[in-house]
């Protein structure tokens, strides 16, 4: 039993469309939901949790339609979606107070240790803490209730680098513990030190899920200064200018088509910048 699954989700704006939306999110599994801005991630998280209306597909959490069980399942979730947020005139200390009437599984324990790990101001209002501590409390609030899935868009955004690397921890140790994250990033570099998987979305399509050896190891980048090739070269799937000339994206079977000397592995950035590149 997956613990997300979603089928053929649309959601239709007037100058936008989410288009058949799949995949599927296993217990433990961290995934990376990657893409450029607008490109759909924060209208599927938000599709997936009802905050927005989808017109049609479905969503089952652990193996439950969502749809009829909201309240329910939502006890086992903690989500934290960027451009939300309430009380902001509300202390820290009042905000916690409301929340944890509506779970019945809160820890005050948990909180308290989360507290110390990110250390916000309680005393605070939310609408004076900086970005990076607003991404911080979210956080908090989600982790502190024995959520069985995470769903976070941006999470990593705002924070100093040692927050980011104790936030990354603290999702394999939960994921150790049979916990799902789903979070959606620009910061590559942090799915490549933490997802299981990566589902890439453009254009409000999904084009591409995979675990994230098989979705970076399906890739070759092709250094084109100096080897015979054009930049329009059919198997080019994406083009971007360096200093230095120009790199390529391409499909591993096709790298015995180039110079070995000229292909390198790529990392998840520059499979993003490139698919998004197609032409120079």
């Amino acid at each position: 039993m997956n613990t997300l699954e979603i089928k053929n989700l649309c959601k239709s704006y007037e100058k936008f469309s989410l288009k058949n939306v799949s995949f599927s999110i296993e217990k433990g599994e961290i995934r990376g939901f990657i893409g450029r801005n607008g490109a759909g991630k924060t209208t599927t998280l938000k599709s997936i949790l009802n905050l927005v209306h989808p017109d049609s597909g479905q969503v089952d959490f652990f193996g439950v339609p969502f749809d009829g069980k909201e309240k329910d399942i939502k006890q086992r979730i903690g989500y934290a979606v960027g451009g939300i947020s309430y009380y902001r005139n509300k202390t820290i200390k009042d905000i916690v107070k409301v929340t944890k009437c509506f779970y019945k599984n809160w820890s005050d324990e948990q909180y308290r240790r989360y507290l110390s790990v990110f250390s916000p101001d309680e005393n605070k209002k939310l609408s004076d803490l900086s970005e990076g501590m607003k991404v911080k409390f979210h956080l908090m609030l989600a982790l502190s209730h024995g959520a069985e899935l995470l769903i976070l868009d941006e999470p990593t955004s705002g924070l100093d680098p040692v927050s980011r690397e104790e936030l990354l921890e603290i999702f394999l140790s939960l994921a150790e513990k049979g916990v799902s994250v789903l979070f959606s990033t620009h910061i590559t570099s942090d799915l490549e030190k933490c997802a299981d998987s990566i589902t890439y979305i453009k254009n409000g399509e999904i084009i591409k899920t995979a675990p994230l050896d098989e979705f970076v190891g399906s890739y070759r980048i092709v250094n084109l200064e100096g080897n015979g090739k054009k930049s329009d070269d059919e198997s080019f799937l994406g083009v971007s200018r360096t200093k230095n000339g120009a790199t390529a994206l391409i499909n591993e079977a096709d790298s015995g088509r180039f110079d070995g000397s000229a292909v390198a592995m790529p990392t998840l950035e520059s499979i993003m910048v490139h698919l998004e590149k197609e032409e120079i």
